[in-house]
């Protein structure tokens, strides 16, 4: 199973070889049974040093896969690689589980949780909950539906007056200054969400059939539990998460709402259309200065000048091409960052398209990479990583570390730059509690139809987004919108992670104005903890509120409101 180390440590000489299933299972039942048979605690110590070579092959492997098949969707050796972990996914997680349920059952489980930290034992206790052998081909379905809605998005081939775009590629014209166009641009992409809503509805309608299905199996009464569990959630509840979105809806969209009214009267218009939206100044967008290899150049010095451990994580990134940024046809949409164990290498994904979303992905996808990479030496890769609510702190507050820095991308629009970036961060939290809610609602009624599924999003939208005008564009109107947004279909209950971490990185924004050195000790600390902690303890750990704290959110709002106050928008 030990592939040989490339010769070069780049991402490009790293060795790929598709696991094979039954020679994985034969090594994770010698040295579980080892590990079960074990005598003294040393004894199963390393046993599961021995396991978690195993693993750490296996996720290097899949995640190599993972990889090269979102950059380019179209290669047909990693189409059927992907599909083969599509399928073999489950019976590995199964695998997984009786490591789990055996660490659970150990005689030493008081020793082990000393040496090990309890955490460890909290995510066993969480992944057995949302995993039995029946719903094997359950999770397989589940899958392959993923890659489905995944495809369909990656592949779209826009025609837009005598041209032909890509989803990432069009979005500079959604974001034109002839509003005239970004009419026509932002029409072009909803006709393509339109043309293929029937697949994507019939997609979406299958995921929540079979994750009902396999909620019902596992002993629930719907999938809600089942989502809060595989998201590892240890220490809230769906009741506190309701009263967080409450308090977002009381004290968030009134604010987001005057920025939309502000921004209106910097436009010169009677009324803030959708495609107006994210098109915030008069004079335009601020744009990145440069070519992606200048971007890099740029984000290079940034990072050394920051600290020198985030100066050693960059020079790793560039050195090893840890990096694939730029857009093209075929590739998969957004950004993520993703971590090979077997070579200690995070991996940024993202699509540059000349937007400032370039220079946004770039230090929130290098805060999760800075995280992986400051807790890569824990034993265990169920440590590598936080759970996403604590992992989204990493990279929202990165976008606030790097401000100093954000002159050398944007030159004189700096300042605009600023001020779109802080009101964006603000007024994107009513949407992310309104996809938790939408997704609430769906998985709570698993028998709605795809018709009442839009109704639903629209009147959330009407709740949460008030000032949104769709300007007679039917498919939107009729509650279409949500069928972008991958997360609904591929990560359900992720998204209102990104709302409690933009809490926190806020409060990190206001502690780095008062004290750099303190806040960034405080983000180190944070970042080399990993996941050896829950959200709420990783919070405390950063001498942070809690979102879910009574007066958190109102707190916040106080520094936003007076950041936004002091700035003279009308210059811009």
């Amino acid at each position: 199973m030990t592939a040989i180390l490339p010769s070069a440590d780049t991402f490009e000489a790293y060795p790929y070889e598709r696991p094979d299933l039954a020679s994985v299972t034969t090594a994770f039942d010698r040295h579980l049974g080892a590990f079960e048979k074990a005598q003294t605690v040393e004894a199963q110590c390393a046993a599961i040093q021995s396991l978690n070579e195993v693993r750490e092959e296996f996720g290097t492997m899949y995640n190599l896969c993972y990889i090269r098949h979102t950059v380019n969707t179209a290669d047909p050796f990693y189409e059927a690689e992907n599909a083969y972990f599509d399928e073999n996914l489950p019976a590995y997680e199964e695998l997984n589980n009786r490591f789990y349920r055996a660490l659970l059952d150990s005689p030493f489980r008081p020793e082990l949780e000393k040496r090990l930290g309890t955490q460890l034992f909290v995510l066993a206790e969480l992944a057995l909950k949302t995993f039995r052998s029946e719903i094997l081909e359950d999770l397989q379905q589940e899958n392959s539906l993923g890659t489905e809605y995944t495809k369909i998005k990656a592949q779209a081939l826009i025609e837009f007056e005598g041209q032909t775009y890509n989803l990432s590629s069009l979005m500079p014209l959604e974001l034109s200054n002839d509003r005239d166009l970004r009419r026509r641009a932002t029409e072009a992409k909803w006709n393509f969400y339109a043309g293929n809503a029937p697949v994507v509805e019939n997609i979406f309608d299958g995921m929540v059939r079979v994750r009902h299905k396999i909620a019902r199996a596992l002993g629930y009464k719907n999938f809600v539990e089942v989502g809060y569990a595989r998201m590892r959630r240890s220490d809230y509840t769906p009741e506190m998460v309701a009263n967080f979105r409450r308090q977002v809806r009381e004290l968030i969209v009134p604010l987001a709402g005057e920025l939309y009214e502000r921004q209106r009267r910097r436009l010169g218009l009677g009324k803030l259309k959708y495609y107006d939206e994210e098109y915030k100044f008069p004079t335009g967008n601020p744009k990145p200065i440069g070519t992606p290899d200048d971007i890099l150049a740029n984000a290079r010095r940034m990072y050394q000048e920051l600290s020198a451990d985030t100066d050693r994580f960059f020079r790793r990134l560039l050195d090893a091409k840890l990096m694939d940024l730029v857009n093209h046809d075929g590739k998969a949409t957004g950004g993520y960052c993703t971590y090979l164990p077997k070579f200690k290498a995070p991996f940024i994904f993202s699509n540059f398209n000349g937007t400032s979303g370039d220079i946004d992905v770039l230090t929130h996808e290098a805060g999760h990479a800075f995280q992986v990479w400051s807790s890569s030496n824990f034993e265990f890769e169920e440590y590598h990583w936080p759970t996403s609510d604590a992992a989204e702190i990493h990279s929202m507050s990165m976008e606030f570390f790097t401000w100093p820095w954000m002159h050398l991308f944007f030159g004189p629009d700096t300042e605009k730059y600023y001020f779109m970036h802080f009101c964006s961060a603000l007024q994107f939290l009513p949407y992310g509690v309104a996809v938790d809610e939408f997704q609430h609602i769906i998985y709570e009624n698993p028998g709605m139809t795809p018709a009442e599924r839009n109704a639903a999003w629209r009147r959330l939208e009407k709740t949460y987004l008030p000032q949104r005008d769709y300007d007679g564009n039917v498919f939107l109107e009729n509650g279409g919108f949500w069928q972008k947004q991958n997360h609904i279909f591929n990560s359900p209950f992720y998204y209102i992670d990104y709302t409690l971490a933009q809490i926190c990185a806020f409060q990190f924004w206001t502690k780095d104005r008062q004290n750099h050195r303190d806040a960034w000790n405080d983000y180190l600390r944070l970042c080399q903890a990993g996941g050896s902690k829950s959200f709420l303890d990783l919070v405390k750990l950063a001498r942070l509120r809690s979102p879910f704290e009574d007066g958190c959110i109102a707190s916040v709002v106080g520094d936003i409101r007076r950041y936004l106050d002091s700035v003279d928008d009308t210059r811009f």
